[in-house]
């Protein structure tokens, strides 16, 4: 059972390194992290008293 634990906590460990590593490494090779931007307009009608 602690062979288990072990195994489990090092394959966390190493997925853990490999989401960080392609999270700061991704845009080098051709990931695009960053969300679409369109500008947005809207009207307010304001009550006059």
């Amino acid at each position: 059972m602690g062979r288990l634990i072990k195994w489990l906590f090092i394959l966390i460990v190493l997925g853990f390194v490999a989401l960080v590593g392609y999270a700061y490494l991704g845009p080098f090779f051709g990931a695009d992290f960053s969300p679409n931007q369109t500008p947005t307009t809207q009207i307010i009608q304001l009550n006059e008293s």
